[in-house]
């Protein structure tokens, strides 16, 4: 087992302030370089994102998980859009891989999900036929004892500051890939993003586990980056280069950044898009409270991901062009409907390779 491993921490304060210079921002860029190649999660400091905005939106997902069950499946959608509710066991995240469950549907968390609507880009620029992907907002009415101003407020505000990160976090891969400064940019103009909010829906307190339970099973990021905030709990597992799960947590005032399948593929796999789960957080019997918030920013849907020139080496690249559109949708066939995503081999055998 790899009992060195650990998650590189970059602080991107360079990239994010006025006064980065190019010396510094290029130690940023080697750093995260050496990141993607060796684990593909990095631990991030320097981010900018206020105390006060990741509180607000901890509480306003409090607020919402805390309601009735039947209260928050009103604001279910179907499986195709990838908006609204999801409660507990509606999902499995393998099926995203192509690898079948042992259960299906079987992921011990609700969700609630928030996305770059059509209404928020300039007229014209999505394509016609993607209303579905980029749907608006499904946001929650106010009950008794539930602000749905308040929430959305907070949600949004949260939102914008993850979208400055991973915009950022994409300048800084342009250096460290050697890519023109646009590269990214020009390919995230009407980005798909949505920001996953999560909750490990099992109630706090003793419990008698009867068989395997999963919190959400395993399975890679679709897009190109995710910002994720996260509870200090234990939970998030990451699988290395050896097949060995690890635990990780998000340092203090840091933010978790992993890569997706779409950066995988635009780097043939220099950079790994990392397989990992979610292990209830059950320590001697006792199940401790767990929240995270993951932000995807998976490009234009429209945008053709073709191997970068300088990462193909003599075996040529490893995956045909797709579109985002075409990835995204299959992924979100497996994960949301049930059905096994036979266009992800690669990935598949990675979870299939895993040791315990």
């Amino acid at each position: 087992m790899s009992v060195d491993f650990t998650v590189p921490v970059v602080d991107i304060g360079p990239y994010v302030r006025d006064d980065g210079s190019p010396a510094d921002r290029a130690r940023v860029a080697a750093e995260m370089d050496a990141a993607c190649r060796t684990v593909g999660f990095v631990q991030i400091l320097g981010h900018g994102v206020p105390t006060q905005v990741t509180d607000g939106l901890a509480g306003a997902m409090d607020d919402f998980f805390g309601q009735d069950l039947e209260v928050k499946k009103t604001y279910r959608t179907p499986p195709h859009i990838n908006r609204g509710y999801a409660p507990p066991k509606s999902e499995s995240l393998s099926l995203s891989l192509g690898v079948e469950a042992a259960t299906r549907m079987n992921d011990f968390f609700e969700a609630f999900n928030v996305g770059a609507a059509r209404s928020d880009y300039p007229a014209g620029v999505t394509p016609e036929d993607s209303a579905d992907d980029y749907a608006e907002n499904l946001w929650p009415a106010a009950t008794a004892g539930f602000d749905g101003e308040a929430y959305r407020a907070a949600v949004q505000a949260y939102f914008v500051e993850a979208r400055r990160v991973a915009r950022t976090l994409t300048r800084v891969f342009a250096d460290a890939l050697d890519v023109p400064a646009d590269f990214f940019a020009t390919r995230t103009d009407h980005s798909l993003d949505v920001l996953r909010m999560n909750n490990y829906a099992l109630p706090p307190g003793l419990v008698d586990l009867d068989g395997e339970l999963t919190g959400m099973g395993e399975h890679t990021d679709y897009g190109i980056v995710t910002v994720l905030w996260a509870d200090r709990v234990a939970g998030l597992q990451v699988l290395d280069t050896d097949g060995d799960w690890h635990d990780v947590s998000p340092i203090e005032g840091g933010l978790l950044v992993n890569l997706g399948d779409l950066t995988a593929r635009w780097t043939n796999e220099r950079w790994m898009s990392t397989l990992h789960r979610v292990k209830p957080p059950v320590v001697d019997g006792t199940i401790r409270r767990r929240r995270s918030a993951a932000f995807f920013h998976d490009g234009n849907i429209d945008a053709v991901i073709s191997t970068i020139g300088s990462c193909i080496g003599q075996d040529g690249a490893h995956y045909p062009d797709i579109t985002v559109g075409e990835h995204i949708r299959a992924k979100l066939r497996g994960s949301r409907a049930g059905e096994r995503n036979t266009a992800a081999e690669r990935e598949a055998a990675r979870v299939l390779s895993a040791k315990s």
